[in-house]
C-alpha cells in the first residue's frame, strides 16, 4: 500500500495556496509544519496580550480549504499549530468546522509537551535540565521562566490516528516527525524497527519545509527552476519497506530533482551521520537518491539506530528589548561612511548615558552574510552600502529611546540623505526571548502526555 503524505506548510506565515493543489492531488495525510523557535517567541507574546492565544492563528485557513476534503475521507490533517496552546489550538479547529458547517468528524488535541509548570521536578531529577550549549547548571537559569516545550515525537500522533482522529493537533512536536507518524500508524511499522523509521524521518526533513525541496532557495542553478510564481509543495508516495518517491503536483511550478532533494536533506543538519529526533536516529549519509526524471526521485536505502532516552526541550526567559536602524549610503566610500555613522551614533547614545547591553553591526552589500570571510580590498568601492545596527537594552523605553539618537544625525553624519532608513529608524523595540536547552527524560514526559478527542 502506498502512503501519499504532503507537506503543506513550512512556517507560520506560509502561503495557504498550495494547500488545494495537494489536495486535488489527491494525498492521504496534509502535514502542516508551523513551528520555529522565531515562532514561539511571537506565540508566547501573543499569549501575553491573550491567555487564548498561543498557536499559529493561520490554521483556521488552512483548515477551511482542508476540512471539506477530511469530511469526504479523502484526506487527514496532522499538524504542530497548537504552539504553546494547543487546547486553543483545538477550539479554533472545532470552530472552523462548525462555521463551515461540517459533521462527522474527530478533531485530536495532543497535550503535554508543556513543562512549564514541572521544572522544579524535573531539575531535581538525573541531569538537571543543564544547559546542552553551555553545561550551566539549572542554578544559573537567567531569570522568570516564560515557557517550557519538550519535542515529542510521532508516538501520541500515532495513538490519535489510531483512535479514529481526522485531524490530530499538537504542541512542540519534533517537525519530520509529523510525517512519520503516519506512516508508522498505516504501515504498522515497530517502535524498535530503526531502519524504517529513518526512512520516515527522512520523508519528514524532505517535505517539512515545503517549497525547499521543490526548488526553493536552490543554491544550484536557481534560475532555472520554473514557474517560481507557481511554487509546487511536496508529496512523498511511501511503500511499507522504507522506500519513497518525492514529487509534486501536476501543473505546479518548481521542480523536483536529484538537486533539489539533495538541497534540502542537509538543510539544517549538524551532523548528516546521526540526525537526532524524538523517534530514532538517522543516518542521512545512507540515503540512496535516484532521479527518475518527470520531478520524481526515488529515496531507499536508508539506516538508523534506536533512539536517545532523551526529549529535547526549551525553557525560555526574557532577554530584554531591542531595536534597530539602517541607514542606505551611495559611492564614493560608502562602506567607509556607513562605519562612520555607526560610530558617530553609538557615541551619541553613549554621552546621553543609554545603557546598551549588546550591539549588532551589519554592513549588506559588504560582509553582512558572510561576515569575517569576506576580503575587505576594494570594499570601499561597493556602489552601495547598507549599514544595520541593532541594540539590546534591559527594558522598552531606553531601547526606544536610543533609537531616537539617530534622527538627528540626518543633518550631522556623512552624507547620506537618510535613504533606506524605512521603519527602522521610527520602529517600536521589540521584546526578546532568551533560550534554554535542555534534555529530559522522555519516561517523565510521556507520564504526561495525553489527547483529547472532540467529535463535531
Amino acid at each position: 500500500m502506498t502512503v501519499r503524505v504532503a507537506g503543506g506548510q513550512g512556517f507560520y506565515g506560509d502561503h495557504v495556496g498550495s494547500t488545494r493543489t495537494l489536495l486535488e492531488d489527491g494525498v492521504d495525510y496534509l502535514c502542516l509544519e508551523a513551528l520555529a523557535e522565531l515562532t514561539l517567541a511571537i506565540l508566547q507574546k501573543d499569549r501575553q496580550r491573550d491567555e487564548s492565544l498561543g498557536y499559529t492563528r493561520d490554521l483556521p485557513a488552512y483548515l477551511s480549504i482542508a476540512l471539506p476534503y477530511v469530511a469526504d475521507g479523502r484526506t487527514k490533517v496532522i499538524t504542530n499549530a497548537g504552539g504553546i496552546n494547543p487546547v486553543a489550538a483545538g477550539r479554533a479547529a472545532v470552530e472552523t468546522a462548525k462555521r463551515l458547517g461540517i459533521s462527522g468528524i474527530r478533531i485530536a488535541t495532543v497535550v503535554g509537551d508543556d513543562l512549564t509548570g514541572r521544572v522544579e521536578e524535573l531539575a531535581g531529577m538525573r541531569g538537571g535540565l543543564a544547559n546542552t550549549e553551555t553545561g550551566e547548571p539549572w542554578s544559573s537559569f537567567p531569570g522568570d521562566l516564560l515557557f517550557a516545550s519538550a519535542y515529542l515525537g510521532a508516538g501520541p500522533i500515532v495513538s490519535a490516528l489510531a483512535d479514529g482522529a481526522d485531524v490530530v493537533i499538537t504542541g512542540r512536536t519534533a517537525d519530520p516527525s509529523l510525517f512519520l507518524a503516519p506512516l508508522v500508524y498505516e504501515h504498522r511499522w515497530a517502535a524498535d524497527d530503526w531502519d524504517r523509521l529513518a526512512a520516515g524521518i527522512v520523508v519528514g526533513h524532505l517535505c517539512e519545509c515545503s517549497g525547499q525541496s521543490t526548488g526553493g532557495n536552490l543554491s544550484g542553478e536557481w534560475w532555472t527552476v520554473p514557474e517560481p510564481w507557481n511554487f509546487a509543495y511536496p508529496i512523498a508516495e511511501c511503500e511499507a519497506d522504507g522506500t519513497a518517491v518525492l514529487t509534486k503536483a501536476a501543473g505546479t511550478g518548481g521542480r523536483v530533482d536529484f538537486d533539489t532533494v539533495r538541497h534540502q536533506l542537509l538543510y539544517e543538519v549538524h551532523d548528516p551521520g546521526a540526525y537526532l529526533t524524538p523517534d530514532v536516529v538517522a543516518d542521512f549519509t545512507s540515503v540512496s537518491v535516484d532521479d527518475l526524471g518527470d520531478d520524481r526521485v526515488r529515496l531507499s536505502g536508508v539506516r538508523g539506530s534506536a533512539a536517545t532516552p532523551t526529549y529535547k526541550a526549551l525553557f525560555t526567559y526574557p532577554y530584554g528589548w531591542s531595536g534597530e536602524s539602517r541607514v542606505a549610503f551611495s559611492w564614493p566610500d560608502a562602506y567607509a561612511k556607513a562605519r562612520a555613522a555607526a560610530a558617530i551614533f553609538r557615541r551619541r547614545v553613549e554621552l546621553a548615558g543609554h545603557v546598551v547591553d549588546d550591539w549588532l553591526e551589519e554592513y549588506w552589500g559588504v560582509n553582512a552574510l558572510h561576515g569575517p570571510t569576506v576580503p575587505l580590498e576594494g570594499a570601499d568601492e561597493a556602489p552601495e552600502v547598507i549599514v544595520r545596527l541593532a541594540w539590546r537594552c534591559g527594558d522598552r523605553a531606553t531601547a526606544a529611546r536610543v533609537g531616537r539618537e539617530m534622527a538627528p544625525m540626518a543633518l550631522s553624519a556623512p552624507p547620506w540623505g537618510l535613504t533606506g532608513t524605512g521603519r527602522g529608524m521610527g520602529g517600536a523595540p521589540s521584546q526578546l526571548m532568551g533560550l534554554w536547552p535542555a534534555l529530559v527524560d522522555k519516561a517523565l514526559v510521556d507520564a504526561d502526555v495525553a489527547i483529547d478527542m472532540v467529535e463535531v
